[in-house]
Order: C-alpha cells, then structure tokens, then sequence
C-alpha cells in the first residue's frame, strides 16, 4: 500500500488502529497534536489558541502562500506568539510548519544512522 505524508510516497506503513496500544478513548491527553490549514490571516486567532492551550500545531499555510503580503502576516504572528509562550516554530517544508507550546523546543539537526 502506498501513503502520501506530505507528498512524499511511502512504501509501507503501520496502521497503529489495529494494534492495542492501552490508551482508551475516554483518557485525556496533556497534548495533542493538531493539523490545521489557514485560509486567511484571521484564521490565526482560531489555531493560535491551540498552541496557548499546550497543542503543538501542524500547519498547512499552502492556501495563503502565493500571497506574499499575507503570508508575511502570518509568520510574524506566528513568530510572535511562539516568542510570548517560549515555544518555538520550523519549517517542515515550504507549506507545512510545525508549532509548539511553552516547553517544547525544536531540534533542527537531521537524525541519521550512522
């Protein structure tokens, strides 16, 4: 079975629903990771609170990223709330970044075998 993350073809992939990890659905998380995509600038006020609640944020910014003035919008505010929480923000690729919460830093270094 092939799996498209992020345009990238995957060749296998483990369905984790069929296996019985021992968390119920009815247990509460301390963070959960959302994925959102922004249309519009005004759309990070929505996102944003997720990130302030503790959430790390997976953003799709593709609808807004052919506005150049838009999208600057949007990563200054971005820049700006992970600065006022102590979080932090990377690019995953050109249209997807991530975003944590107060804590969670990123680790820019590429794991590789060695």
């Amino acid at each position: 079975m092939i799996k498209m993350i992020f345009g990238k073809k995957k060749e296998e992939y483990i369905d984790l629903e069929e296996y019985d990890i021992g968390i119920t659905k009815e247990e509460e998380a301390k963070m959960y990771v959302k994925v959102a995509e922004i249309q519009r600038y005004d759309d990070l006020k929505d996102f944003a609170k997720y990130v302030y609640e503790g959430n790390l944020l997976i953003l799709d910014i593709t609808p807004v990223s052919v506005d150049d003035i838009e999208l600057e919008r949007i990563m200054n505010e971005l820049k700006r709330i992970v600065k006022d929480i102590n979080g932090d923000i990377a690019g995953l690729d050109r249209n997807h970044f991530i975003v944590t919460p107060t804590g969670v830093k990123i680790d820019r270094r590429k794991l590789r075998k060695f």
